[in-house]
């Protein structure tokens, strides 16, 4: 596993106050993916409802507040498949 991944995985849990209700998966081109689910967010590949994938920078800059997702999406830097619902419910749940 990725150092990027293992960094991460420990600030999206530290972010996360309430459960999602759902599974989601982040994929951060060339480093792997992490999986989001009631239980907090680790590393892993497994079906989602909702997958989202960036590169490297996008994904830190979204991390960190820097990058808003809508924008990040809207411009092609984020890719959304599957339940649009559930990566807004995210999006609440890491803001």
């Amino acid at each position: 596993m990725s150092d990027v991944i293992t960094q991460a995985v420990d600030s999206l849990n530290a972010k996360m106050d309430a459960g999602f209700d759902g599974t989601a998966k982040f994929v951060i081109e060339g480093e792997g993916a992490i999986m989001i689910d009631q239980s907090g967010a680790r590393a892993g590949d497994d079906e989602a409802d909702v997958t989202m994938t960036a590169s490297r920078d996008t994904f830190e800059g979204i991390l960190s507040g820097d990058e808003n997702p809508t924008a990040a999406f809207m411009s092609g830097k984020l890719t959304i498949d599957g339940d649009m619902g559930k990566a807004m419910q995210l999006a609440s749940v890491l803001a």
